[in-house]
């Protein structure tokens, strides 16, 4: 015969997921100061908590705890992904704009595939590819993750794909190096809804539009000088990091923009951490995935619980993350990620009794 349920649990209830606390000497929340010896609570597919490891182990009932070497950090954030590529969750990519020509490849990580739009011109738009975009949308198994990029080069089909974009409560992505900022604003596309993947020079109007539109800028291979670069902060410009066709992985990409930013003799103690939290909060902010429950780019109390783990050490954590950060394992909505390696002597499990 069955138990009885106990006091104030439902009938039929599930019992709440197990409490999983994963430690290491540094957690780098984004969203707030690093914590030496930090946590990262989590239940299920979110994080309950970020602090100290004393305190996060005295405050929840803990069934399970990974002990990690080196840096907790969110799972990096693609901005401009050309199609997945095997090796992104092994440099800690958890999400990403993922640019697809199928609906039915859509595999973001997580993140939001944008369907090509490629109708060469009006004509092939009216009679056929509109339709087929609609059906496909409609269709498709992933309606939360998806949005549209703006591939075709007639200005008239662009008009109209910003117009469906409104419609269906879609983001959209767009190349700068395909249409000028001046074009896709007159189309009516930019916006704090679109964000522009750039991997060539901007002129201080086409930052200022793309500023006064709030669309976050993803940098790019080939990349833009560090000048640019520069002016894009300076000035207050929105930007990500897109490891676009050459598969250069987000840090990779911060990487090789300090480092020529420190050949031009800038100093770039506060520039380290502008592009960590550009491969993180600002690929999240570039996809609309930055705030609310399930956000993604930063760790705190209800965001999605997608980490990635890095062997990185110095002095100062942002500068160790870029100089010497080499991905050791992923967390996915709460998950661990086979691809990403968990040897034992960097990690261990521990019961709760």
């Amino acid at each position: 015969m069955p138990s009885a349920p106990r006091s104030g649990q439902r009938l039929g209830a599930r019992a709440p997921a197990p409490v999983v606390l994963h430690s290491a000497p540094l957690v780098l929340p984004i969203s707030a100061p690093p914590i030496r010896d930090g946590a990262v609570a989590v239940r299920g597919d979110k994080v309950l908590q970020v602090g100290a490891w004393a305190e996060l182990r005295a405050c929840f009932p803990v069934q399970e705890e990974r002990r990690w070497t080196g840096v907790i950090a969110p799972g990096l954030v693609d901005a401009f992904q050309v199609a997945p590529w095997p090796g992104a969750l092994a440099h800690g990519v958890t999400a990403a704009a993922g640019v697809m020509a199928d609906p039915h490849d859509c595999d973001p990580h997580g993140g939001i595939a944008y369907l090509e739009v490629r109708a060469t011109g009006e004509r092939a738009w009216e009679d056929h590819d509109r339709d087929a975009l609609i059906t496909a949308l409609r269709e498709t198994d992933h309606p939360g993750a998806l949005g549209l990029a703006l591939h075709t080069p007639d200005p008239h089909v662009l008009e109209d794909v910003a117009i469906l974009a409104r419609t269906f409560g879609l983001r959209l992505l767009a190349d700068v190096d395909r249409h000028s900022p001046a074009f896709l604003d007159e189309a009516g596309a930019l916006g704090p809804h679109c964000h522009v993947a750039c991997g060539g020079p901007l002129d201080p109007g086409e930052r200022k539009l793309l500023r006064l539109r709030r669309a976050t800028v993803a940098i790019k291979p080939p990349m833009l000088s560090p000048g640019d670069v520069l002016a894009l902060l300076e000035e207050g410009d929105r930007i990500a990091l897109g490891s676009g066709a050459g598969r250069t992985p987000p840090l990779a990409l911060a990487r090789a923009i300090r480092d020529h930013a420190r050949a031009r003799g800038v100093r770039t103690a506060a520039l380290d951490r502008t592009l960590v939290e550009a491969a993180t909060l600002g690929g999240a902010r570039a996809l609309g995935l930055d705030t609310g429950p399930g956000r993604i780019g930063t760790l705190g109390p209800g965001s999605r619980a997608d980490l990635a783990i890095f062997e990185a050490r110095g002095r100062g954590p942002y500068a160790a993350l870029l100089d010497h950060g080499r991905c050791v394992g992923t967390v996915l909505a709460g998950a661990q990620a086979p691809p990403s390696p968990a040897p034992s002597s960097r990690i261990s499990s521990r019961s709760r009794s």
